[in-house]
């Protein structure tokens, strides 16, 4: 009689799941349909603008986070970790600065970039080597650069700013825990040699791609909505008070680029869309982001352990805001 009721509930059909996307498409025929009259209803000077707002930053940044999302699924698919191990000096420090320069070639996004210094560490990569990988990828390859320019134009100061200070976080961080991380911090699992992914290459490319743009599109979503409520909401003269304090600026922004959690991909967007504020503040918000957030922070733990993560975070923060305050005194001063 047990097996029969197995085989019962084996042949009957599985209830299909409703997906985020499914919803999003939905809610978004029915504002088309409706359009007529959410005009009616919504027709605010206020609400207006944030929309306006809302809709330049997901328009402008959307063409980099899919192009970003590509290239990040062709490296999963196409370059295996194994290349990487047999690029990088044996030399701690020297496999450091060549695993930092290897972002720039090989682009991530933030939470593809876990993984795959985890694989690092699992075919033989120092750690350190592997972190500075982790750290470089998702913030100084050309897409986030060309980004950068676009949503800052006449400014190359700004791109420049950029990289220097996301390269030299990764790097000061890999430096960092060659000479004082320990091992034990991390979890066995993680240092655990990991198999090649088997199927189709081109399988692993589209379900790489379409999950890292799901997840970074409803970032980018609630950053753009933050940025137009920002912009609406919060009154002028705190903006003024931001601007005139730099030391207040940057801490908030270093703080809101944790909380945020972009993909940087489209975070320049966001940051430039903040008018008021100087370029100071803007650069620590672009050079935390894709080092330390919330996302960031809780993927680490999962994959590296919790004692992992409460130590390499924190200091990750401070060496970002360091090195974006030390790089932007330099290259852009008070500039707006």
């Amino acid at each position: 009689m047990d097996l029969a009721t197995d085989t019962e509930q084996q042949r009957a059909p599985r209830r299909r799941r409703i997906t985020s996307v499914e919803v999003l498409c939905v809610l978004l025929l029915a504002a088309i349909l409706g359009q007529s009259w959410l005009q009616s209803v919504l027709d605010v000077p206020a609400l207006r603008t944030g929309a306006t707002v809302f809709v330049a930053v997901c328009v402008q940044a959307l063409p980099f986070l899919v192009l970003g999302v590509l290239l990040s699924g062709a490296i999963a698919a196409f370059v295996p970790a194994r290349v990487l191990r047999k690029a990088l000096p044996r030399r701690t420090a020297a496999a450091v600065g060549a695993a930092g320069l290897a972002g720039v070639a090989l682009p991530g996004c933030e939470c593809a970039s876990v993984p795959v210094a985890r694989r690092l560490m699992s075919q033989g990569v120092a750690p350190a080597a592997a972190l500075t990988f982790l750290l470089a990828a998702p913030a100084v390859n050309p897409v986030v650069m060309v980004a950068t320019a676009v949503a800052f134009p006449g400014k190359p100061e700004m791109v420049l700013a950029r990289f220097l200070g996301s390269f030299a976080t990764a790097v000061v961080m890999g430096l960092l825990w060659a000479r004082w991380g320990k091992l034990d911090w991390i979890v066995s699992r993680a240092l655990e040699r990991m198999p090649d992914a088997g199927g189709s290459r081109w399988k692993t490319f589209a379900e790489t791609a379409r999950t890292d743009l799901v997840e970074a599109g409803g970032f980018l979503v609630l950053g753009a909505i933050i940025s137009a409520a920002l912009g609406v909401l919060v009154p002028p003269s705190w903006f003024d008070v931001l601007g005139n304090q730099l030391v207040l600026g940057v801490l908030v922004m270093a703080v809101l680029a944790f909380v945020l959690a972009l993909c940087s991909e489209a975070d320049a967007f966001v940051a430039a869309s903040l008018t008021a504020l100087p370029l100071l503040p803007k650069l620590v918000f672009l050079v935390v982001g894709p080092a330390v957030d919330v996302k960031l922070f809780a993927l680490q733990a999962g994959t590296f352990g919790r004692a992992f993560a409460v130590r390499f975070a924190p200091v990750t923060f401070v060496v970002a805001v360091c090195c974006a305050v030390g790089v932007g005194a330099l290259l852009i001063g008070g500039a707006r």
